[in-house]
């Protein structure tokens, strides 16, 4: 199960994920994030995994995710603009991106949001 108090205890994945965060455009990959940790790409996707419970490019896209939703549901800016902002290269990536983690289109999303 996944223990965030410990994720955020151990220094080299809190690194990873405070990277994530200030960053979510940056086209992360698993040795990016590794070089970041200061550790192997294998030794960061399993202790991130062990930890977290999910792989470091799977918190990337959640994170976005968050961050895609709070813009839907506080804001009027296009899902284009979304799109773009969290740095997915198309609308059609992002819907996909979006539809996988959420389980529906970002303007579903946000019409429900409105309801």
């Amino acid at each position: 199960t996944a223990n965030w108090l410990s994720a955020l205890a151990e220094p080299r994945i809190a690194a990873t994920i405070r990277a994530i965060h200030s960053d979510p455009v940056k086209r992360w990959t698993v040795e990016s994030l590794a070089e970041v940790a200061g550790v192997s790409r294998s030794t960061l996707a399993s202790r991130f995994k062990q930890l977290t419970g999910m792989t470091p490019l799977e918190y990337v896209s959640r994170w976005r995710m968050q961050l895609a939703i709070r813009s839907l549901r506080n804001s009027h800016v296009t899902i284009s603009s979304i799109a773009e902002t969290l740095g997915y290269e198309s609308d059609s990536a992002f819907s996909s991106a979006f539809k996988r983690i959420m389980k529906c289109s970002p303007s579903d999303y946000r019409h429900k949001q409105k309801h």
